[in-house]
């Protein structure tokens, strides 16, 4: 069976940004410990059609070549000791997108 990517999708608004610098510092050696990558982030995104939730100023997409490895980066229990200072500092939505299997 062939490994299917997983986008990550984050909606935030950071509230706390020295709390949140924390997490940003000590997120992306664990993103990369379980096959990660970073694609983008926005603070600025644009709103094409329907309502922009509010609350939200901050966009970032993030994948893994697998839903495994994307399972594993969020239980790994040092990710998750870490997440506490991005849960204090932020509101957010994380969503899990699955990719499209390759076309033949």
């Amino acid at each position: 069976m062939e490994n299917i990517p997983v986008y990550m999708i984050v909606n935030l608004k950071i509230n706390d940004s020295d709390e949140y610098k924390v997490y940003e510092k000590g997120f992306f050696p664990f993103l990369k410990k379980h096959n990660g990558s970073f694609i983008t982030f926005d603070d600025s995104p644009v709103c094409l059609e329907g309502n922009k939730p509010n609350q939200f100023d901050r966009v970032i997409i993030f994948s893994f070549p697998s839903e495994e490895d994307a399972d594993n980066w969020w239980n790994d229990p040092g990710y998750q000791e870490l997440s506490a200072h991005r849960r204090t500092a932020t509101d957010i939505t994380l969503q899990k997108v699955k990719g499209m299997a390759p076309r033949t």
